[in-house]
């Protein structure tokens, strides 16, 4: 295959196989409606300290984590090919791969900003060093995770949508498409390039759209995806 521009969006269901779980799959964190307040901007503001607790509970999970071979074989397409990701997961098991171009649409575990507008103030921090109420951004407002929180809007949509747009192969990993906006990104891949999505569920939505389905693990399916490439 000649070196083509493949853009990536990857769910939950990439990390699961890291020992992260998934929030909407089967037993998900969602299933626990306390979890679900406490990463909503109620729960920012008016129970901060549990709220930063949640995060810092998710954020040592990621410290004890790695990327698993999905990941690395992402990674390694950019040997061969322009390769941006859009990743609906908030860790960092992507980069830690060795992927480039990495979109979060819904925030960084591994980053901190400011309670006063999510877009300032924006660092690195130490997975196992716990956000405490107190601790000071470098604007002074309280310290948040640079998350983005139900009730908080996604920043990063367009530029993502563009990506899609003009992909020469667009492939879906580990996402049940049950969370907008990003469900919508199916839509915009242009319907003649090549198609792919990896995901033990149903995908009807996919498709329907003429994507090619490979219907298992995010690893598993990588290898049939590479398989395809070959044939292309």
């Amino acid at each position: 295959m000649t070196k083509q521009h493949i853009v990536f969006l990857t769910g939950a269901g990439i990390s699961v196989e890291s020992g992260l779980s998934t929030f909407r799959g089967k037993d998900g964190l969602w299933t626990n409606e306390e979890w679900a307040y406490l990463a909503s901007t109620e729960a920012l503001y008016n129970d901060t300290q549990r709220c930063l607790d949640f995060y810092n509970f998710r954020r040592k999970q990621l410290s004890e984590v790695e990327p698993n071979e999905a990941h690395r074989m992402i990674a390694d397409l950019e040997k061969e090919h322009e390769v941006t990701v859009i990743t609906q997961n908030v860790d960092n098991l992507h980069e830690r791969a060795g992927s480039t171009q990495v979109i979060h649409l819904h925030g960084e575990l591994s980053k901190v900003c400011s309670m006063d507008n999510r877009t300032t103030c924006v660092k690195e921090y130490p997975l196992t060093t716990p956000i405490m109420v107190g601790d000071k951004a470098e604007d002074g407002a309280q310290l948040r995770p640079y998350i983005v929180m139900f009730g908080e809007y996604v920043d990063s949509m367009d530029v993502a949508i563009k990506y899609v747009r003009y992909a020469d192969i667009f492939v879906v990993i580990g996402t049940s498409l049950q969370v907008y906006p990003a469900a919508g990104f199916i839509n915009y891949a242009h319907h003649e390039v090549p198609k792919f999505v990896i995901d033990p569920g149903e995908m009807e939505q996919c498709t329907e759209l003429g994507f090619t389905h490979f219907k298992t693990t995010a690893t598993e399916g990588m290898k049939m995806l590479i398989e395809a490439f070959n044939k292309l």
